[in-house]
């Protein structure tokens, strides 16, 4: 990264709102996003696909490596989504279902599937800068960025917005499984042995729980302001 290129860290546990704000900053910086979540998602949907009915842990590891490392994703801004294709299909809906989530939390917690992953995040960095959304993007992809951002919220708070997200789409949902479910995700994730899920020591902390999205993004916007990055 130079000193021209810059990189601006948001992360934080699923549901979080992560996405939601990084797309929102970008579109007032011009800038590109990466959503380092998606990728682990996208890789336990190829698995799913290539390894039907097979648990995780019975997958070779170099297997599920090799997989990471030879997607053939892409990404675009289309009517203020960030659509998500693999191998020229559109998968952007399809890796946001519940099992997808569980299958990526546990894929990410395999050393060689996020080694497989790094350089290709890494690589997401063009001048002048990127957005980088995810759970290590300050810690371990990115540590040397000016702004370092943790979003968090609590598992109800985040349940009960996945829950509203699925009733609008005409999915039905239980509202104490999802509470449950991000539960197992955050401990699964927080006390895995590889880059856990945790605040960079220099993150600055925002809880979104009695935020709305404009709140948070005029937050980070200026945290952004204050260090001369946009």
């Amino acid at each position: 990264m130079t000193e021209t290129t810059q990189v601006i860290c948001l992360d934080g546990p699923s549901g979080v709102g992560k996405g939601t704000i990084s797309l929102a900053v970008a579109k007032k910086l011009g800038w590109p996003i990466l959503d380092s979540g998606s990728l682990y998602r996208i890789t336990a949907l190829k698995v799913s696909r290539d390894f039907p009915g097979q648990a995780i842990d019975s997958i070779d590891v170099s297997q599920l490596a090799d997989i990471a490392e030879n997607l053939s994703v892409s990404y675009a801004e289309k009517d203020d989504e960030l659509v998500i294709t693999l191998e020229k299909e559109d998968i952007t809906h399809l890796i946001r279902n519940e099992d997808i989530g569980s299958k990526a939390s546990q894929i990410a917690a395999i050393p060689a599937v996020r080694e497989a992953l790094l350089e290709r995040q890494r690589a997401f960095l063009v001048s002048p800068g990127l957005i980088a959304d995810g759970r290590d993007m300050g810690t371990v992809v990115f540590p040397q960025a000016k702004v370092k951002i943790y979003l968090t919220a609590s598992a109800e708070e985040r349940a009960q917005r996945r829950y509203k997200q699925l009733k609008d789409k005409g999915i039905g949902a239980n509202l104490s499984i999802l509470v449950e479910e991000l539960r197992i995700r955050d401990e699964r994730d927080m006390n895995r042995t590889t880059a856990p899920l945790k605040p960079a020591s220099d993150a600055i902390i925002i809880d979104t729980s009695e935020l709305s999205i404009k709140q948070v993004t005029d937050e980070v916007m200026s945290l952004v302001s204050k260090v001369n990055v946009a």
